[in-house]
């Protein structure tokens, strides 16, 4: 593979919300769980923790999504939405948990951490296990892409964070981060527009 075919692989990744429903084989889940853990990570304590739900667990994926549905809901209502409204956007997202054949939560341990006596040191710490925890789940999404599948990364597990400890009967040192759903997808979608990287860079190169 060249350097332009690498770059061309990178920049074809798409967020899939539409999957159809051939299950995955375990071998590929296991094989972009291995990869993930590849991903960076401060002090090299690897913080990352992955939870699989797959149509096998049916009655577990129902669970999760009839909870994560009824806190939704629940936030919504605080924000007074409109009850049609409410209705809409939690059945989308109940429907996209039912439907994915493969749903990956991400979780942040904090447990092989340092630890600090200040909330400076304490909240940097668990910034760069976050960070290195997303890292994971970029390598995720990515491996995913490379065995063919579709993927997307949602972030609705941290406004649900004990509902998805509980359903999934998680170790309380896991704290759920994201979501994210696999499956061969039934279409591709264009690349939505990026910000040109005149609006985004700024060159520091020592000249006053």
């Amino acid at each position: 593979m060249t350097p332009t075919d690498l770059h061309t692989f990178l920049r074809t990744r798409r967020s899939i919300r539409r999957f159809k429903p051939d299950p995955i084989p375990d071998s590929v889940i296991e094989n972009i769980l291995t990869t993930a853990t590849y991903a960076p990570s401060a002090h090299h304590r690897q913080p990352w923790r992955f939870a699989v739900v797959t149509d096998a667990a049916r009655s577990v994926k129902n669970q999760l999504a009839d909870a994560m549905a009824k806190k939704f809901e629940l936030d919504l209502e605080a924000d007074s939405l409109p009850l049609e409204e409410i209705e809409k956007k939690v059945a989308r997202s109940r429907d996209r948990i039912i439907t994915a054949p493969v749903i990956i939560i991400l979780s942040v341990d904090m447990s092989d951490m340092d630890t600090y006596p200040d909330k400076r040191r304490k909240k940097a710490e668990y910034l760069m296990a976050s960070q290195s925890t997303a890292n994971a789940g970029m390598q995720l999404l990515l491996a995913a892409h490379a065995e063919g599948l579709g993927s997307v990364w949602v972030c609705s597990p941290l406004f649900a964070q004990e509902t998805v400890q509980t359903v999934l009967s998680l170790p309380k040192s896991w704290e759920p981060q994201a979501m994210y759903f696999l499956g061969y997808p039934e279409e591709i979608p264009q690349a939505r527009e990026r910000k040109k990287l005149c609006e985004i860079l700024l060159t520091v190169d020592g000249r006053r």
